[in-house]
């Protein structure tokens, strides 16, 4: 293959791209940036409230409208910069985000805030496929392990710092300052991709499955909404059956489409490979645990433990201090070669599990039982997450990495905005079945208003910390059996490879 023919198809020299250290470095600031949305949004939760007058489940729609468009997208984001050109793709999900962002920093009501949000999304979706997809294209073999190590470790560090850069901004500017500094970094970001980044394309790409795209972004919608409806219209009312079976519905109709179609989205055929489910599983799981986590434990420290924004934010640090120490001396790849990947999974999600038990029994109205958590929270996903990386990408081709990448991606974000809606469920039930005379269905802060004197807020604010404490424990039991799971899957698949 001649050097022009090389580039046509998106691949470098074997030494790889002689600035790839620098696009790596622009890489992970504009993945850094994206991922840190994901949770940035928890410790402004008592302002959103109080500004924009949103209800429990309107804060959720804040949060999963971006997670949720992202999961839905980033499969179609990724065919469409293999067919159209990678660098092109980037810097329209850069310009997306960047516009979303302004228009959510200026939002004056919910319903403006969850459309930015999912316009955000899709500026979300572009950035984090093609991202790993540059990645892949300018190392080469002997430094892409360790470059997809950085990029991990980034991706690890975004969803646990968001909460400490939204402290942070809150404590000196009001809620709309966490959106507007996303803008500066979107320009910086256009200007670095457009000068360094070289355009790859893959000419017999695949075509977008828009389809496909359509029906597993409305499935999620409705599954998730039912999820969240539940607690204020009822489990079995008309409207929550009727909106969770039209999901399920329309998920099978995905399933089946992607069965069919000539180019789909979604190859379910990777689902055959048990090695590749048993590492998808605990994607989810980690996702589902680690954001549904740190969704109760904000509104934690800021409403039950009486912290401002700044002081929630830092409380919440050790675990991606955690996660990045551990991720950074490579320990977790070093566990797989000597342990083997079930083994090291399986004590992740183990670690996982027990440190959402530990926040639950032990942090309730002492920070020092929660430092525990996090700090065990940390090590698991420390652990669990490269061996999950290194199941996913050996279990499928190599010319098909992309696609991977992507099922992987739009899984995990599926677990991010599952677990606050499943999580921030039990919450909710939990609560209004503690509370109902005083909880308009609405959240903590109209239900302390509603309070008549100082012993009803107490028992306000008790109801809410026991509705934490179940949603936490509810999330450590799914964490540990999935992750007992997706052990169990790898070492039969590693079984049946040995035969």
């Amino acid at each position: 293959m001649t050097a022009t023919a090389a580039e046509q198809n998106g691949l470098e020299p074997r030494s790889g791209h002689a600035r790839r250290w620098l696009i790596l470095g622009v890489i992970c600031l504009a993945q850094l940036t994206v991922l840190l949305d994901n949770t940035v949004l928890n410790v402004a939760i008592p302002s959103l409230t109080e500004d924009l007058h949103a209800s429990t489940a309107d804060v959720q729609w804040m949060i999963n409208a971006y997670a949720l468009v992202q999961a839905g997208l980033v499969l179609t984001a990724g065919s469409a910069a293999d067919r159209y050109g990678r660098r092109r793709m980037l810097v329209a999900g850069l310009a997306l985000f960047g516009v979303g962002s302004l228009a959510a920093g200026l939002a004056q009501s919910s319903g403006q805030l969850i459309a930015a949000r999912a316009g955000m999304g899709v500026g979300g979706a572009l950035l984090m496929t093609t991202t790993l997809a540059v990645v892949v294209q300018i190392f080469d073999d002997a430094e892409r392990v360790k470059a997809i190590g950085i990029w991990s470790t980034v991706n690890s560090l975004g969803f646990a710092a968001g909460p400490l850069l939204g402290g942070a901004m809150l404590n000196h500017f009001w809620w709309g300052a966490i959106f507007l500094i996303n803008i500066p970094v979107a320009i910086l970001g256009l200007v670095a991709v457009v000068r360094l980044v070289p355009e790859s394309r893959s000419p017999r790409g695949d075509r977008p499955d828009l389809v496909g795209a359509l029906l597993s972004t409305v499935g999620m919608v409705a599954v998730v909404y039912a999820i969240i409806s539940g607690p204020e219209h009822g489990w079995t009312s008309g409207q929550v059956m009727l909106t969770g079976s039209a999901g399920v519905a329309v998920l099978t109709g995905f399933v089946l489409w992607e069965l069919h179609v000539p180019y789909p989205m979604l190859d379910m055929g990777f689902f055959r490979n048990q090695r590749f489910t048993g590492a998808v599983a605990g994607v989810i799981l980690v996702a589902f645990g680690m954001t549904g986590s740190l969704f109760l434990l904000t509104q934690h420290l800021q409403f039950v433990l009486g912290y401002e924004p700044l002081e929630a934010g830092l409380r919440t640090a050790p675990l991606a201090l955690t996660v990045v120490a551990l991720n950074l001396t490579g320990l977790g790849a070093r566990l797989v070669g000597k342990a083997g990947t079930p083994a090291v999974i399986a004590t992740g999600m183990c670690l996982l599990a027990a440190g959402l038990g530990a926040v639950a029994l032990l942090g309730g109205r002492d920070y020092g039982g929660m430092l525990l958590g996090l700090v065990v929270m940390g090590a698991g996903v420390a652990l669990a997450m490269p061996a999950m990386a290194n199941a996913i990408m050996s279990a499928i081709p190599p010319e098909k990495a992309g696609v991977g990448a992507g099922v992987n991606g739009t899984l995990a974000e599926f677990g991010n905005g599952l677990g606050v809606a499943v999580l921030g469920a039990v919450l909710n039930s939990r609560f209004t079945a503690l509370v109902p005379g005083v909880v308009g269905a609405a959240s903590l802060p109209a239900a302390l208003a509603a309070a008549d004197g100082a012993a009803e807020r107490e028992r306000v604010t008790d109801a809410f910390a026991s509705g934490l404490e179940t949603s936490q424990l509810v999330g450590a039991a799914a964490v540990l059996a999935g992750g007992l799971l997706a052990a169990a899957l790898l070492r039969r698949a590693e079984r049946a490879e040995a035969d």
